[in-house]
């Protein structure tokens, strides 16, 4: 980590006396610094690695990003302990956690910043390390972004006792492709970590203010008017373009503008790590896989190969060992040799080939994908830069071929990855070619940052004392048009402008003079679309919805309350959007006739897992009834639970599905969330009886499961537990059972919180009754009421993916224990049900990380063929879901097992189909995914 300090007079402002800059980076980390005290203007560097690793100051100033948890055995956290602590540290980051990590792979953490910006999960949720070990802690990017920052700020008072950091001006910087929610993010990790005043600058742009910077007396002499400058800034996750266009000022000097930043592009340094690794697994192991401890190790030892070749004067051969694995550990390693001509070659040609102008990236899925991040479809970084200077560029002819204003004249690397002349030489070679001909030749003028590794660091520094007045501005407005999708009378969406690109920071915000309709006191949501490319749109205008041009960001979501409560009305209201001065959106809901105004937010939950797309309104599509059979329904349900309702509950599902002639199971989406809303407003008539609280409670979630898939599922999710939860009015034990089958159905739209909360009671008592089994002494604690109750307790717990690892191991554990003995035979079904769940290789909803390691799914494959009988289909199911083929080495059970598996689910007759799940792998049919989910599912709805 590094510091580096830019001084200037303070003259007579009283602003903090430092102005930091940190590079906050996905592989290492750097810190500037401004005295604002001194005299003279000049970059120094210090390096906080002095304080706690003096042997890396010189190879490597910065700060490794890295986080590692160390075991808890004697030492370990005393180990970690820093200069400026005196307690004993449960967590080390930089170079300690990474060098600890190699050896312990389950307990480090890297890229924190790509999972920052991965709009495919829940930023927030404790999901690192993604392949952790079971014991280690989990923490959300978030957490892991403030770790990084509080180590910084930590370092920085021990050595600035009197000026603490916290009441600096601090600058972060961030890839200019993050989207708004992960600006929001930075800012949230900053806050917990102890820092209020920050402010955000594009990477890119920090780049070229430290060229700037280094060449301040002379910079005029480089660049002239009318020149268009490319950053081209790679590093360690994400690659970032930027184009700059120089141009005349009112006053004879040169101005500087950001005109264009590409789209958000996870492809970097880390990807060349991983295309060598695959590389060498091919060498050592044909078409078999390496075991996981040995792929987490080869992983970084590429990450070393690739610096240590790609270097001028590298080595013509390098060894690469990884250690045994099983009885093997101690002399049954492995060795290979890469020679630098194969390495160049791979990584050369595979990320920066020769590409023709015209050639577009591909759009097939990554190779990637057992790491959890949504890297780049296509490696070809070249074809990325062409796609970006023809979006930006101003004429193209019908051939494709672009003109002159595509071509960049100035060209400014930065990252990481351009730490290997090769790397520049190469992507220089592919640029020339594309811009020069037969009659002409080419090439741009390059520019150079001294430090690579610092250049960031250090223009953040310069840019926080640009905003003091002092140095070059680059005047850079909004990267991008924002958009809110407005549905038309045809049912039609078009983007209505709500943000043009260029729009500077500013005070207020700027209303779009365009009513709307909005229902109070309900969920309402705002689609929300962004476009790089498109940066002339006006605000106020409406487009048609071009997916080539524009994206969608996760939905603005919320509940506009008022004063009273539950009071639904419909107000007219106009939005209003403005850019913050710390480089977020903030974005605003105003009652037209009235002084009421609602902040909204970005719904970071909108996708939360991995393995779940966006809400993309397929439920919705599934099928929409019509009002008259809403209204026929809302009938029937308000003469058994409305105030002067008389009718019995008995058969209320039945006298449903005549009235309608629809099967139960055929119910749409649109209708079961309808009979959840009726059931929500006439929540009083349960309290009639016990029967009536039953059949309220099993169509509450049986209207409303899986508990996602519809637009405001969340709000549905957390309105029902606001009513149910801790308010069973008969507490009878039919009515106690119907509410673990609710809590079931719906678990899928309860966050980690609340389902430990839901669960917690009822697991100790759990684990009292395990301990009197086990030991055979006294009378462990009931948890059920009965046989049935205990059945759904089991289905529950199984279905809530969100506990911790280690909980829903030892629940695996304890069902397997309960599994051979008399006392449970009654519940013999739901425990294996319990146990293919809890293990089962592919989640329903929880994100990747929360599967169980593959040693504890074998153990428990064993246990289950051993104990269970293997002809019963719910057997089946557990041993189909523990050994169930993914092709992730992180996931699947070894080959032994598989074959083992298959042999006995032949020899019981299971079904082709389960067979070939465990064998191949594949999607489950919807009747097998109703086996999972432990009922079968709406339509529209499906699980992987």
């Amino acid at each position: 980590m590094n510091i580096a300090a830019e001084s200037h007079p303070n003259e007579e402002n009283k602003r903090s006396r430092f102005v930091v800059g940190i590079d906050l980076g996905t592989t290492n980390s750097a810190v500037g610094f401004v005295d604002t005290f001194q005299e003279d203007w000049q970059i120094q560097t210090f390096s906080i690695a002095q304080l706690v690793a003096p042997g890396e100051v010189e190879s490597r100033p910065t700060l490794p990003s890295f986080h590692y948890e160390p075991p808890e055995t004697d030492g370990a956290a005393s180990a970690f302990r820093l200069p400026w602590s005196s307690r004993d540290a449960k967590f080390g980051v930089g170079v300690f956690a990474r060098e600890f990590g190699r050896a312990n792979p389950g307990r480090m953490i890297e890229s924190a910043k790509s999972w920052l910006c991965h709009a495919g999960v829940d930023r927030r949720a404790a999901l690192l390390p993604w392949h952790g070990a079971a014991d280690a802690e989990s923490l959300s990017p978030v957490d892991v972004s403030s770790r990084y920052l509080q180590h910084i700020r930590e370092a920085w008072d021990h050595l600035h006792p009197d000026e603490p950091l916290s009441q600096q001006d601090v600058v972060i910087t961030i890839p200019a492709s993050f989207d708004e929610v992960a600006r929001e993010l930075t800012v949230a990790a900053a806050r917990s970590a102890g820092l209020p005043r920050i402010v955000l600058i594009e990477e890119p742009q920090a780049a070229f203010y430290s060229w700037v910077h280094a060449h301040r007396d002379d910079w005029e002499q480089h660049v002239v008017p009318g020149q268009k400058i490319l950053v081209c800034d790679i590093g360690g996750g994400t690659s970032d373009f930027t184009l700059i266009h120089v141009r005349p000022g009112d006053d004879g000097k040169v101005r500087f503008h950001r005109i264009a930043v590409g789209n958000h592009l996870m492809l970097g340094g880390d990807n060349l790590d991983l295309a060598l690794a695959y590389h060498v697994e091919r060498e050592l192991m044909g078409d078999g896989k390496l075991q996981p401890r040995q792929w987490s190790v080869l992983v970084p030892t590429c990450r070393h190969v690739k610096e240590t070749l790609l270097q001028e004067n590298a080595p013509e051969e390098f060894t690469i060992a990884l250690p045994g694995t099983g009885s093997k550990l101690i002399g049954g390693g492995l060795q290979v040799n890469v020679r630098r001509d194969e390495v160049v070659k791979l990584l050369v040609d595979g990320f920066l080939p020769d590409a023709e102008f015209s050639e577009k990236p591909q759009s097939r899925q990554s190779g990637f994908q057992e790491f959890g991040l949504p890297y780049a479809a296509d490696p070809a970084i070249t074809k990325y830069l062409a796609a970006f200077l023809k979006s930006h560029a101003d004429d193209t002819d019908a051939e494709g071929d672009v003109a002159d204003c595509a071509r960049p004249d100035v060209v400014l690397f930065n990252g990481g990855f351009f730490a290997s002349s090769i790397l520049q030489t190469r992507l220089i070679s592919v640029l020339t070619s594309w811009f020069s001909d037969s009659d002409e030749s080419w090439s741009p003028q390059i520019l150079q940052n001294k430090r690579l590794d610092l250049a960031v660091a250090h223009g953040a520094a310069s840019f926080g004392m640009v905003r003091r007045g002092i140095g070059v501005k680059i005047v850079a407005g909004l990267a991008r048009t924002y958009y809110v999708g407005i549905e038309g009378s045809d049912g039609q969406t078009s983007a209505l402008c709500l943000v043009p690109a260029g729009s500077e920071p500013s005070s207020e915000p700027v209303e779009i003079e365009r009513d709307f309709q909005i229902r109070t006191s309900e969920p309402v949501q705002f689609p929300i679309f962004v476009s790089g490319t498109r940066l002339t749109d006006q605000s106020g205008e409406l487009y048609e919805i071009n997916e080539e041009q524009l994206y969608a960001l996760p939905p603005i979501r919320t509940v506009l309350q008022t004063r009273k409560k539950d009071q639904t009305d419909v107000v007219t209201a106009r939005l209003s959007a403005r850019l913050t001065e710390i480089g977020t959106l903030e974005m605003w809901c105003r009652q037209v006739n009235g002084d009421r105004r609602w902040q909204l937010q970005f719904d970071v939950r909108s996708s939360t897992e991995t393995d779940r797309e966006v809400h993309t309104g397929a439920a919705e599509q599934a099928g929409i009834v019509d009002q008259e059979t809403l209204d026929s329904v809302d009938g029937i349900l308000s003469s058994v639970y409305a105030t002067k309702g008389t009718e019995k509950p008995d058969g209320l599902p039945k006298r449903i599905a005549r009235e309608i002639s629809l099967s139960r199971a055929d119910w749409p989406p649109s209708l079961l969330r309808s009979i959840w809303g009726n059931l929500i407003e006439s929540a009083a008539g349960r309290k009639r009886s016990a029967a009536h609280e039953a059949r309220w409670l099993n169509l509450l979630g049986f209207g409303l499961r899986p508990g996602f898939g519809m637009a405001a599922d969340d709000w549905r999710v957390e309105q029902t537990l606001k009513v149910t939860r801790g308010k069973l009015v008969h507490a009878s034990p039919n009515t106690r059972t119907e509410w673990r089958i609710l809590c079931r159905r719906i678990a899928g739209g309860i966050n980690r919180g609340t389902q430990n909360e839901l669960t917690s009671s009822v697991i100790a008592l759990i684990r009292q009754k395990h301990r009197q089994v086990k030991s055979g002494r006294g009378k462990g604690a009931d948890y059920a009421s009965g046989s049935h109750e205990e059945s759904e307790i089991w289905r529950m717990l199984a279905s809530m993916e969100l506990l911790d690892r280690s909980t829903r191991r030892e629940l695996g554990r304890i069902a397997l224990n309960f599994l051979p003995r008399p006392a449970f035979e009654n519940i013999r079904p739901a425990l294996i049900w319990a146990v293919g769940r809890i293990g089962a290789r592919v989640p329903v909803y929880g994100p990747l990380n929360t599967v169980l390691p593959t040693s504890e799914a074998e153990s428990w494959i064993e246990s289950i063929i051993d104990v269970a009988d293997v002809s019963d289909s719910v057997t089946q199911l557990a041993l189909m879901q523990l050994s169930r083929k993914t092709d992730d080495r992180f996931r699947d059970i070894s080959d032994d097992v598989r074959s083992a598996v298959v042999k006995e689910m032949q020899s019981a007759g299971a079904p082709d189909h389960f067979v070939m799940l465990i064998r191949e792998g594949g999607e489950l049919e919807s009747d097998e995914a109703g086996l999972v989910f432990g009922e079968s599912l709406p339509t529209g709805l499906r699980i992987q």
